[in-house]
């Protein structure tokens, strides 16, 4: 059997390296052909090297741009005594879109954010299979996504863990057997905490995930569930399960990822230990007919032999409003989950940098929400235009928060002497 071509965007990033590890088990089957990366040239030569790619990208590349880079592979080459095997170098803000519209069997996206659409909608336009670590993609782009993938019959193959255990859960019955999805919370750093308490935590804090390790925007997006609303809608698009048929649940051991509940009330569940190596070798290993080759992921798996403990809990909305918000957006459709999801990456960046408490990144995100006014029509075009007019909002009602915050504080001292 041939091999099967893959590029994957977003290389150096905590999926993409996890699933270069995965590509590395199961050599015998995959041929690395592309790689795209955001600005961690170091880690994507070091990546192309290993994997003897023969198409990279960088889009935020150094000052010399190309030159620099061809010149960096070849000294690093020449370091491990072996030729370059790069051939082409493609820099820029469409670096990624570029490398992952080449011809390949497979693209994995893992390119974190919005900044990922494009190299989504380039594969699907191309007719070649997504794996999709990027909700972002068909969060923001929504129908433009799903219309790409009919239309050239490439397969949209989920990466998240959540969804991954639904797709597998769901091989137990027909579409119209479905009673329910239930995805699963871990509940984050932060579960059983109170709306007043989660005003004094720090970034530190909420980087520290109780369970799984992964990059610091997805990590503070599970704080907040902020992740898990962009989870709902994902669910909703990839499945066609209608919103008031999706459930969220905390389950803290992060061992169940996600169940399906059929209207037999039977409920499948799909439990493996909290390691993404897993849902992405489920992916790799699915084609465009939905068939799936199970292929060696490096993950261990659980000890049955040992006493284990699960436990499930409703979701504190009063404490984390991000989910229902997210949840709003996307029964609101068009341009609204792009404003969600643009404005909490500007937030979150504001919450890191000591700007605003942890439950000003919600607070924020209910005031883009709630100002936004969606365009007529839900195209390309319109949602980049959403999501650049979301963060822009957030930017100045961050700087029109700091100074109401700083008038009353003049106010309350000039008061007090």
């Amino acid at each position: 059997m041939s091999k099967r071509r893959i590029i994957v965007v977003g290389s150096t990033g905590s999926v993409g390296t996890q699933a270069l590890d995965v590509l590395a088990e199961n050599a015998a089957d995959f041929e690395v052909i592309g790689l795209a990366a955001g600005t961690q040239l170091d880690a994507l030569v070091v990546q192309a090297l290993e994997f003897s790619v023969p198409v990279i990208g960088l889009t935020t590349p150094p000052e010399g741009g190309a030159p620099e880079i061809r010149q960096r592979l070849e000294q690093a080459a020449g370091e491990r005594g072996i030729s370059d095997p790069v051939r082409e170098i493609h820099v820029g803000p469409d670096a990624a879109e570029v490398v992952a519209g080449r011809s390949c069997d497979i693209v994995l996206n893992a390119v974190t954010g919005a900044a990922g659409l494009g190299a989504t909608l380039a594969a699907l336009d191309r007719g070649t299979d997504v794996a999709l670590a990027n909700k972002e993609s068909l969060i923001i782009g929504g129908s433009i996504v799903l219309d790409a993938a009919a239309r050239t019959g490439a397969a949209l193959i989920p990466v998240d863990s959540e969804h991954s255990a639904i797709a597998q859960a769901l091989r137990s019955g027909t579409h119209g057997e479905v009673s329910k999805l239930v995805i699963t919370a871990s509940g984050g750093p932060f579960r059983g905490m109170t709306r007043d308490a989660l005003r004094r935590v720090t970034p530190a804090q909420a980087l520290k995930h109780p369970t799984w390790s992964m990059g610091s925007m997805i990590t503070i997006n599970s704080a907040t569930l902020v992740n898990k609303g962009l989870e709902v809608i994902e669910a909703h698009l990839l499945f066609d399960i209608d919103f008031d048929h999706i459930e969220v649940v905390v389950h803290p051991q992060s061992q169940i990822h996600s169940m399906v509940e059929f209207s037999d009330a039977s409920t499948i569940a799909q439990i493996s230990p909290p390691d993404m190596k897993l849902p992405i070798a489920y992916a790799l290993g699915t084609q465009s007919d939905g068939q799936t080759r199970r292929l060696a992921s490096g993950a261990v798996a659980n000890n049955w032999g040992q006493p284990m403990h699960w436990s499930f809990e409703p979701v504190n909305h009063v404490a984390f409003p991000a989910l229902g918000l997210a949840v709003e957006a996307g029964r609101r459709r068009k341009s609204f989950p792009a404003v969600f999801n643009a404005a909490n990456e500007v937030l979150v960046e504001a919450f890191v940098n000591g700007e605003i408490p942890f439950t000003g990144i919600d607070k924020g995100i209910e005031r883009a929400l709630q100002a936004h006014e969606p365009a007529a029509e839900h195209t390309v075009d319109t949602v980049l235009a959403a999501d650049s007019w979301a963060r822009e909002f957030a930017r100045q009602d961050l700087a029109a928060q700091s100074e109401q915050s700083a008038a009353s504080a003049q106010g309350k001292a000039s008061g007090g002497s």
